[in-house]
């Protein structure tokens, strides 16, 4: 294992957005739905035009310059080799601030938030192993611990010895590892997405906010959520088509900013078709459906979830997957310092809400600094 970090610019050659085109060109798509919603996924007409418009105006090379002016880096840690952003601060006491993303999300989601951020911040902004330019895991292991294991190790390496976490979806799960396995370097933890599970007691008089909580999770599992019931049991046969088919990739992907943003009815309503394309990328170009599935393959059978004993902050938004109640959050965060619910905003929040997104992570560390 080395102790170095290699500067790393993304360098697609053409050849592979060449291929990208013919493939998008020649694609099979399935007959329309019988419904004319999202009922049954994503609408046949939309993946029509999403594609078309992928095949022939959008232009990767524009995020892969906003990327490339910012300092990226690749570095081998635990044998996987891990992409990062590495933004310092020119503030003076500038805390050094980890934020991770989750699936079907990328390091994109945080391109709007990070200038606003790094005025109070040093940011580094991991890529999760098997997913875009960090490397694919070749044995099994790699669950939500381990890679929070390697987060600290990053910061470590980076020359931090006390930091800030900060992550939703997979990142939220992989924050709070963070907060539970590494208490003496992590100065405190904050989340979009708390990962709780509330004693069956708080259940039986629960609030507007709990009640509004508990029919969102019955709605996802009742009809949201064979995702990732494929992605924790049968990632590699999913990742053929996946791997194979920009078409599915992008529909697998998008039907979920669909159902989990803030978007009025629309994906674009909240994100344009460039972003919403820019994030796919990072799955096509690497080859990362199967490969990021793993996680949940890796993580879905543990059942257990530590204490988190570092100072917390939850921020709620109102269109996320999994909300909860301040006193559903302390049954695991037991420093809870900042708890604020929103009345706008989803499971993407950085990306949606960038402004919203950087007034909560900046209000939530100040009760810790």
């Amino acid at each position: 294992m080395t102790d170095t970090a290699e500067p790393y610019r993304i360098e697609i050659p053409d050849s592979a957005l060449e291929d990208l085109r013919r493939r998008l060109a020649n694609t099979r798509f399935p007959d329309a739905a019988p419904v004319d919603d999202w009922s049954q996924g994503i609408p046949l007409a939309y993946v029509q035009e999403l594609c078309a418009y992928w095949r022939d105006s959008y232009d990767w090379r524009n995020v892969e310059t906003r990327l490339n002016a910012l300092p990226q880096f690749r570095t081998e840690i635990d044998g996987v080799g891990i992409h990062f952003i590495h933004v310092r601060s020119g503030a003076a006491d500038a805390a050094p601030l980890i934020l991770t993303h989750g699936w079907p999300g990328s390091v994109v989601e945080f391109l709007k938030v990070i200038p606003a951020l790094a005025e109070d911040f040093h940011l580094v902004l991991p890529t999760i192993p098997g997913y875009g330019f960090s490397g694919k895991p070749d044995a099994p292991g790699w669950g939500v611990e381990r890679v929070a294991k390697a987060w600290s190790a990053l910061m470590a390496r980076l020359g931090y010895d006390g930091y800030f976490a900060q992550g939703g979806d997979w990142g939220a799960a992989i924050t709070a590892a963070i907060g539970a396995q590494d208490p003496e370097h992590c100065r405190g933890v904050h989340t979009n997405m708390p990962v709780v599970a509330p004693p069956p007691e708080m259940l039986e008089n629960p609030t507007e906010l709990e009640q509004e909580a508990l029919a969102a999770r019955k709605f996802y599992q009742d009809w949201d959520s064979g995702y990732s019931k494929q992605q924790s049991t049968r990632p590699q046969t999913l990742g053929y088509g996946l791997t194979d088919s920009p078409a599915g990739q992008a529909a697998w992907i998008v039907e979920k900013f669909y159902q989990w943003t803030d978007c009025d009815g629309h994906p674009e309503n909240v994100l344009s078709r460039d972003e919403l394309l820019d994030n796919v990328m990072f799955y096509w170009l690497t080859a990362s459906g199967a490969s990021s599935a793993r996680l949940y393959w890796e993580s879905f059978s543990r059942g257990a979830m530590d204490e988190v004993p570092v100072p917390a902050g939850v921020s709620i938004f109102p269109k996320e997957i999994f909300k909860a109640s301040r006193r559903w959050v302390e049954t695991r965060f037991k420093d809870l310092r900042y708890f604020n619910v929103l009345d706008k905003g989803g499971h993407f929040a950085a990306f949606e809400r960038p402004e919203a997104f950087v007034a909560e992570v900046k209000a939530c560390f100040a009760t810790m600094r």
